[in-house]
């Protein structure tokens, strides 16, 4: 949820964010009945409302630049093996994570690769999934590009396809809640060399693209509109083969575009990592994690469903949750899809990924994690999630030829 970054950690963003929020129902709600219907609404609007900055979590103890290695309190996130980025001092500061060394009590030492910019040292912090920030840093050719919404230019990052691949086969990347362009960075190596050319799309209200009236987010059911441009905007650039890739919200964006999409001639399948599969599922999980008391939790989902609560939520037009349980839609679906998650995800439970994979085993890979949180899959394990992606590209060969086929 992203939700959140997608950050995740036990608690994404969005979970942190929505912890605030329970703490704060947790003493209303044996209170007053006024104090449980703020809470239902504090809830509910934390759900839909963009966030620019998570709370930083994590805590430095110590700081060896010239033996390269940083200290850490023990923490899932900073406990993780793998490579990660992490941001300090309220988030002016930036450093790339290696490998874990040591964990003992209480603390974690690990490889402190690079210190992208800031004064690092003991105090807050926040592990980050997103490791690269700028296109640039991958040393591939790159174009800052502007596609067409209803609400406007949304900017994207496009990489081309090797020279020796053509550029007829496109992926385009579909970020998560409280996220970011630079969420699919991650995965642009792997594409560009199966020979695809790279789309990382931003949509409405995520602080690149333009925002929407309400200023508030769709949980897919609007954001689908500015993906279902970038479909077309590939199309025009010569795209005949269009993959879709989310990453949780985005994995809701993408399903909500392939049901929703009149554009769908080009797209031959989808890559779905960490993905909201059914939100109802999702936000009762959450809820539950949290300790939230059920009515407040059920009164959230109702304020977001509601045709009367948009004074109370700042939603322009209500979201039908209901319409979102792809495990419950599972017959709608019909593109070949590599479903990517981790049992401990800690947002997103796995629930919905495993239970579509059963109910519509001809068309789903589903490629398990146990030990990888929430959309840090790659980080965790680079080789197994890059392996499961290459070798699903090159088992649906049929692909292209069904994409041909759909377009004539």
């Amino acid at each position: 949820m992203a939700a959140t970054s997608s950050g995740s950690g036990g608690k994404s963003g969005f979970g942190r964010a929505v912890g605030v929020s329970a703490a704060v129902a947790g003493g209303l709600v044996l209170l007053t009945a006024a104090g449980a219907a703020y809470a239902m609404a504090r809830v509910a609007r934390t759900v839909i409302t963009p966030v620019r900055r998570r709370p930083q979590r994590e805590v430095v103890r110590g700081v060896d630049s010239a033996g390269g290695t940083i200290t850490l309190r023990d923490t899932p996130d900073a406990a993780m093996p793998g490579r990660f980025g992490l941001w300090f001092g309220s988030e002016t500061g930036y450093a790339k994570l290696g490998g874990l060394l040591e964990r003992s009590d209480g603390v974690v030492v690990r490889e402190l690769e690079r210190i992208e910019f800031g004064d690092l040292r003991p105090g807050r912090a926040r592990i980050s999934g997103y490791y690269y920030l700028d296109p640039e840093e991958l040393g591939l050719p790159v174009a800052s590009v502007e596609i067409g919404t209803d609400l406007g230019a949304a900017p994207a990052w496009v990489f081309p396809a090797p020279d020796d691949a053509g550029s007829d086969r496109w992926v385009i990347q579909v970020h998560g809640w409280g996220a970011s362009r630079q969420e699919g960075l991650r995965a642009v190596r792997t594409f560009h060399d199966a020979g695809y050319t790279c789309l990382l799309a931003s949509y409405r209200n995520d602080g690149d693209a333009p925002e929407s009236a309400d200023r508030r987010y769709g949980l897919g059911g609007t954001e689908w509109r500015d993906i279902d441009a970038a479909i077309r905007y590939a199309a025009e650039q010569g795209a005949r083969s269009i993959v879709l890739m989310g990453w949780s919200m985005g994995g809701a964006v993408v399903l909500q575009t392939v049901t929703r999409s009149e554009n769908l001639g080009l797209v031959t399948g989808l890559v779905l990592e960490s993905p909201v599969i059914d939100w109802i599922d999702t936000l009762e999980y959450q809820a539950n994690l949290l300790r939230l008391p059920d009515p407040i939790a059920r009164g959230a989902i109702r304020l977001i469903e509601a045709n009367w609560s948009g004074p109370i939520t700042g939603l322009g037009a209500p979201i039908d949750l209901r319409s979102m349980d792809f495990v419950a839609r599972a017959a709608d679906l019909s593109l070949p899809m590599l479903v990517l998650h981790s049992e401990d995800d800690g947002f997103v439970p796995d629930t919905g990924s495993r239970a579509l994979a059963k109910a519509r085993s001809d068309i789903v890979t589903f490629v398990p994690f146990t030990v990888a949180l929430h959309t840090k899959l790659w980080n965790y394990d680079e080789a197994k999630w890059t392996t499961a992606i290459r070798e699903w590209l090159e088992s649906a060969q049929g692909l292209q030829g069904n994409a041909a086929g759909a377009s004539s």
